[in-house]
């Protein structure tokens, strides 16, 4: 069923071309000044301006549209006047397509025994050489518009799990005051700032976050603080909490998940986008992701298995070579089996996404994906 749910931004609008009816998802279009992004999308991360172990011509192959880099760390290296004197990270990395950058937000929380937090910022050491860094929500936004991405996130304060009440609600506090301080910040009209609700585990803080952030109008909004430790039964219930108090005619992006269940879960509860480090960590660890399920290639049961990885799969890793292939290069350590998986497990991340955007336009998403929505390890080939 398509709605007429619009919203325009400067050059960037996002407009929702189908809904599901009994659940929440939506099919959308969120267009950037480098391009569209059909939603419901998983970013592939490319923390330092690369996704690890392959070039940006395989990751346009496994239908990627847009990815996401890291402030922070792109901050440490190479710099971010390098890069904007490279013309912007979209030339610097050579990807034409639309960017995110993190704001360095959940550094925060990874890198706590480094870092010091006070009302003004945070204080990091450097882990290169020990020196001093200080990040604030300024300093974070001047960074992301020197790097020049089409989407740029609010600077927050990501608290850990387990946390009291008191510790999330200053977070809170310091996350809604950081982002009236970013969007004074940022002056770039060709960027879309996305500002970020906290509030743990706590309903009452994540419906006060949620409120908040939305007030501010911006182009999009994320769920940030999540994935940081906290029981599956806890992050969903922050999914269906928090997802639908947000505004509906702006893409919702659920930070830092990647696994087919909870994305399922997300896109029932109306979000849009997706991102994780997952799919190329286990591919860079020799494990590929096969109908929900994680195969280690190592195994002694791919040696003299001659079929496809995954026969229904285009990736180059499915096409052209064998799992015993495959369990060969990566037995012998050798780069391209790591490549070939990376893009394997990338390309069933974005094949998934793909099949659930494609039933909302079809009116079959609670039907094909009700076992990915359940809590139940159900799995479903598409």
């Amino acid at each position: 069923m398509a709605l007429e749910v619009e919203s325009k931004s400067g050059p960037f609008r996002f407009q929702i071309n189908a809904h599901c009816p009994n659940t929440l998802a939506r099919a959308g279009s969120f267009y950037t000044p480098h391009g569209l992004v059909q939603t419901p999308r998983f970013m592939p991360v490319g923390t330092l301006g690369t996704v690890k172990g392959i070039t940006p011509k395989q990751l346009l192959a496994t239908g990627a549209e847009m990815v996401l880099a890291n402030t922070y760390h792109l901050h440490l290296q190479p710099g971010e006047e390098i890069v904007s004197k490279a013309g912007g990270l979209h030339k610097f990395m050579g990807w034409d397509g639309p960017l995110l950058t993190d704001s360095g937000g959940f550094q925060v929380f990874s890198l706590a025994e480094l870092n010091q937090i006070d009302d003004e910022g945070v204080v990091f050491k450097n882990p290169r050489d020990g020196s001093q860094i200080k990040l604030t929500p300024e300093k974070a936004i001047d960074i992301q518009m020197a790097l020049g991405a089409d989407v740029v996130m609010a600077f927050d304060q990501c608290p850990p799990y387990p946390a009291i009440e008191s510790i999330v609600q200053k977070a809170c506090y310091r996350t809604h005051s950081w982002l009236e301080r970013c969007v004074a910040a940022h002056k770039r009209s060709d960027q879309a700032l996305f500002g970020i609700v906290q509030g743990g585990c706590f309903p009452r803080l994540r419906e006060e976050s949620a409120k908040i952030v939305s007030s501010f109008n911006l182009p999009g909004v994320a769920i940030g603080g999540v994935s940081v430790g906290e029981p599956l039964q806890e992050m969903h219930q922050i999914i269906r909490q928090v997802s639908p108090l947000l505004p509906e005619d702006r893409p919702r992006y659920l930070m830092g998940i990647g696994t087919l269940r909870e994305m399922a879960i997300g896109v029932a509860n109306g979000i849009d986008l997706f991102d994780c480090v997952l799919p190329t960590r286990l591919g860079r660890h020799g494990t590929a992701l096969v109908d929900g399920e994680r195969w280690n290639l190592r195994n002694a049961r791919f040696r003299n298995d001659h079929k496809p990885l995954d026969a229904s799969c285009p990736c180059e890793a499915c096409s052209n070579h064998s799992r015993a292939y495959l369990s060969h290069l990566i037995r012998s350590e050798e780069l391209l089996g790591l490549t070939l998986l990376t893009v394997h497990n990338l390309t069933h991340m974005l094949r998934f996404t793909s099949a659930m955007s494609q039933s909302i336009i079809d009116g079959s998403f609670s039907e094909d994906f009700a076992p990915w929505r359940s809590d139940s390890d159900a799995h479903y080939t598409w």
